[in-house]
Order: structure tokens, then C-alpha cells, then sequence
């Protein structure tokens, strides 16, 4: 066991995706609390199909991707947020709209392309020998930031999950904090897209808070639990995929579902 790490550590690029993977896994936890109370938890998974068509508009258009795919994806939240606040239709109906139309855009751009290259198919499906240096700095920096902000806001955010019409009523602008929570979400999911990939980021969003709230009963505890659980199941991950040479975006989802698996069985 001991070689294993020492052999692990050895390479720097799975230092680096340890480090930004237990970033965004944080993030991603954090979040997904109150996007699964508020039962909006699959705004991650429309989100990330926003990601991939802007990506594959970047791509196409030889663009640095994140810094195409952020833009695109915040405002995609925006739009999600208002399409729900602002008209009959629902908010998985909308999120169900944006991502099929951002699918269908990112097909047609990679069939115009000439077919996918290497590139766009890390952001698929993640790779972790795929992060440059300034995707490792812009990952850091984004994710200390979705964690201040969230830290900042804390109180606020727990009010809007819980009881957002008796926030409305006592002054709190409950469209201010779901719009931060949107913007947080999209960022986080930008983020992690290389080394989950976009079709798979949306579980660092549900499987953590779903695990904790298994056995914690507050807020608070599930908060605590459900990062300390994301950090732990995307390092084994990490590991599984350097021992088994599998896709690591992979083995951190199925880690993430074995964790919960256990908790239900401590549960019980």
C-alpha cells in the first residue's frame, strides 16, 4: 500500500488533479445540499450539457474553452432561474429545454467540424493528463472563491433552502441567493469538467448529499458530511483509476455510489 502512494504522488499531474478535484468535490458537495432540498438538483446535469455545446463551439473555433464555457454556462443559469420565476413552465421542464437544445448545438458543431478530436473528448468524459497549468490555476482560484462566497452567505442560503416564501417575508431578496446558488452551481461545474467530464459532473452534485443525509439529521452536520464524503470518494477514485488504467471520471461516480450504499446499510 505504501508503494502504491509513493508511486502515485510521484506524478504531478495526479498531484494536480487531487488538488483541483478536491476543490471542485468540495464545491460541488456544498452546493448539492441545497439544490437537492430544494429539489433543483438536476440544474447540474442541464448545466453541464450547456458546457458541452459551448465547448464544442470553442473547440471548433480553436477558443480556450473555459473561458468560453463560464460565460455561457452562468448565463444558461440565469436563464434557467427566470424561465422557472417568470413563466408556467416548471424548472425541470426548463432545464430539460436548454440542455436538449445545447446537445443538439454541440452535435451539429462537432458534425460541421469534421468529427470529434481528442480535445473535446476529455471534456466529455474528463481526463486528468489533459489539465494544462493554467486550467489547474483558474480551477484553484474559482474554487476558493465558490467556497468564500458560500461560507459568506451561509445563513442566507440556508434560509432560502428551507423556507423561501417566509425568506421573501422577512425583507431577505430570496431571487438575489437562488441566482448566487445558480451562478455558484455553474461555475462549479465549468470547473470540474476535466476531470469528470460533462456527462458525469452532475453526480458530485447528488451522491454526496444524498449519502449524508442518510444518517445526519441538520443542516449543518449533512453540510460537513456531504464535503468530507465528496473529498474522500474522489481521491479512492483517483486511486482506482491509476491502478485499473480506467477513465477516473468513472471511478469517482461509482466510488460515490458504493459510499452511498454503505451509508444506507449503516443506516438501517
Amino acid at each position: 500500500m505504501a508503494n502504491l502512494f509513493n508511486d502515485l504522488f510521484s506524478y504531478e499531474f495526479i498531484i494536480r488533479a487531487i488538488i483541483v478535484g478536491g476543490l471542485v468535490a468540495l464545491c460541488a458537495a456544498l452546493l448539492g445540499v441545497s439544490l437537492v432540498l430544494k429539489r433543483y438538483s438536476m440544474i447540474g446535469d442541464g448545466l453541464s450539457h450547456v458546457a458541452f455545446g459551448a465547448l464544442s463551439v470553442a473547440v471548433a473555433c480553436n477558443l480556450t474553452p473555459l473561458y468560453v464555457a463560464i460565460p455561457v454556462v452562468i448565463i444558461a443559469a440565469f436563464a434557467l432561474l427566470k424561465i422557472s420565476d417568470n413563466s408556467k413552465i416548471k424548472s425541470d421542464a426548463a432545464i430539460g429545454l436548454i440542455s436538449t437544445v445545447s446537445i443538439a448545438i454541440g452535435v451539429i458543431v462537432i458534425a460541421l467540424s469534421k468529427g470529434m478530436n481528442t480535445d473535446l473528448y476529455s471534456y466529455m468524459f474528463g481526463s486528468i493528463l489533459a489539465m494544462t497549468d493554467v486550467d489547474v490555476i483558474l480551477s484553484i482560484v474559482l474554487s476558493i472563491c465558490v467556497l468564500v462566497i458560500f461560507i459568506l452567505f451561509y445563513n442566507k442560503i440556508f434560509a432560502v433552502t428551507f423556507d423561501e416564501n417566509f425568506t421573501k417575508a422577512t425583507g431577505t431578496k430570496a431571487g438575489v441567493f437562488n441566482l448566487i446558488l445558480s451562478i455558484l452551481t455553474a461555475i462549479t461545474i465549468v470547473i470540474g469538467m476535466r476531470i469528470m467530464g460533462t456527462m458525469l459532473i452532475s453526480s458530485l452534485i447528488i451522491f454526496p448529499s444524498l449519502t449524508a443525509m442518510r444518517v445526519c439529521k441538520t443542516f449543518k452536520t449533512v453540510v460537513i458530511t456531504s464535503g468530507i464524503v465528496s473529498v474522500i470518494c474522489l481521491f479512492f477514485g483517483i486511486v482506482l483509476s491509476y491502478v485499473f488504467s480506467v477513465p477516473t471520471g468513472a471511478c469517482i461516480v461509482l466510488t460515490n455510489a458504493i459510499m452511498f450504499l454503505i451509508f444506507s446499510i449503516f443506516k438501517r
